[in-house]
């Protein structure tokens, strides 16, 4: 849809609301989102003021996904004094938006996590950051269920296996975490709202601290240690060394989540949560990838996320490596065992690695240099997947063959295998030679989709 075709249908969507004769201008669409469009505009009336707005939609297309319940949630939310933008217009079935759609107040902040953690003008904001992310946690669990009818339930492991199981992807490294989450799990606590994804990146953090919550496409009733254990995985670090999101420490978050009227945080219930969390940032990994693959939408962005899968295999390892790591340091992709001669020389040069080299040149010197927002940063994940390309071209036959030697010692033929006599416990005698090789064929993939991670 051209951006003017929107810009009419926000117009006609926004009358009811303020009044006849709004239009829409500076209509521009946010980098990132995955799964849905962010857009900022202003809205301005016949006398000429103007208010800054965010529409939220499903991509054209696609099934709407809930907006209409965000919506109510993010009006609970304020009842309970969590921070939210306020909600103008939820779309629905006579709305000039559709179904798929909310509009909200735009609010004034940082919301790229990177920056959150590193702008000098936050760092005031930072020392009390993880400790905010607690007390608006408690704040989102007093929210009463009551008020969100509709809101989904259910038992998230069990959901996960039925995801996985649907799939088709054989993961022996998942199959790991599975079976210590089915073994270790906490007693169940009282079902609540739980937001789903708060995190880094979810948050619009100013000089005050934090301003709104955001994305609450992902709410449904459940353990509130859940939110906690899903801010605590690694993926919201994003390079920081600190483990609330790269924000703070567990205690700053847990003893200002109890202070503020949060349930009691059991530590190794926690424990639990983030282990689950980073499986199910794996799955969610997956699933966005095959949005891709399967045409629904079509993204350079979905398509990225589907090799960082090996990322979340290796934090998941390290979790579950009770008695310390089974192999010692980051992943550099060597491999042991026979290996196939290089790649064909065939094709006459540029080789196919010199190719996508240019062309992740192009992208990043030339690109990147002359284009910002959306475009800039869709250009810098392709000249990644162009490296990634490239490594596995160099290192794939050589990691293959190496890695059906490792299978066969474990006596099975491929991943699916393994990951078959992992769940039905054929091979807990061998427990870890198979930890061996699941830690050794995350590393592979890892030295081709992001090589030195992990250190």
């Amino acid at each position: 849809m051209a951006p003017g075709d929107l810009s009419e249908q926000l117009s006609a969507a926004l009358a009811p609301v303020l009044g006849p004769g709004v239009h829409v201008e500076d209509l521009t669409r946010a980098p990132g989102g995955a799964s849905r469009e962010t857009w900022i505009f202003t809205a301005r009336g016949p006398e000429g003021a103007g208010r800054r707005l965010v529409l939220r939609r499903d991509p054209p297309g696609t099934a709407p996904s809930g907006l209409r319940l965000e919506g109510e949630l993010l009006r609970a939310a304020h009842r309970a004094g969590v921070p939210v933008p306020d909600v103008v217009v939820v779309g629905d079935d006579d709305a000039a938006l559709g179904p798929g759609s909310l509009i909200m107040d735009f609010i004034e902040g940082e919301t790229i996590p990177r920056r959150i953690l590193r702008n000098e003008e936050l760092a005031p904001a930072r020392l009390h950051l993880a400790a905010q992310c607690g007390r608006v946690l408690a704040a989102i669990h007093r929210i009463p269920p009551l008020e969100i009818p509709g809101l989904p339930g259910g038992d998230p492991l069990e959901q996960l296996r039925g995801v996985v199981d649907r799939l088709g992807q054989p993961h022996p490294a998942f199959e790991l975490a599975f079976r210590w989450l089915g073994d270790n799990r906490p007693p169940r606590s009282a079902q609540g709202v739980v937001h789903g994804d708060f995190r880094n990146g979810n948050l619009i953090v100013g000089t005050d601290g934090i301003r709104a919550v955001l994305d609450w496409e992902l709410s449904h009733l459940g353990d509130p240690l859940e939110d906690l254990g899903w801010l605590c995985v690694k993926a919201w670090r994003f390079g920081s060394d600190l483990p609330v999101g790269g924000l703070g420490t567990v205690e700053q978050l847990v003893d200002a989540y109890e202070e503020a009227g949060g349930v009691s945080v059991d530590s190794a219930a926690l424990r639990w949560w983030e282990i689950l969390g980073t499986l199910r940032w794996g799955v969610i990994c997956i699933v966005q990838t095959v949005t891709h693959l399967s045409a629904v939408v079509r993204s350079v962005e979905l398509a990225a996320i589907g090799r960082r899968v090996c990322e979340v295999e290796w934090d998941l390892l390290g979790l579950l490596s009770v008695d310390g790591p089974l192999m010692d340091g980051a992943p550099d992709g060597h491999v042991t065992g026979d290996q196939p001669a290089g790649p064909s020389t065939l094709h006459d040069a540029p080789s196919a690695v010199e190719l996508l080299e240019a062309v992740g040149e192009f992208l990043t010197a030339d690109v990147m240099a002359n284009t910002d927002g959306r475009l800039r940063f869709h250009a810098r994940i392709a000249a990644n997947v162009i490296a990634i390309v490239g490594r596995e071209l160099t290192l794939g036959p050589q990691q293959a063959a190496a890695h059906a030697g490792l299978l066969r010692e474990l006596g099975v033929d491929s991943d699916a295998e393994l990951a078959d006599a992992i769940r039905s416990g054929h091979l807990d005698a061998r427990s870890r030679a198979v930890h061996e090789v699941v830690r050794a064929t995350v590393a592979a993939k890892l030295a081709v989709a992001h090589p030195g991670y992990g250190g």
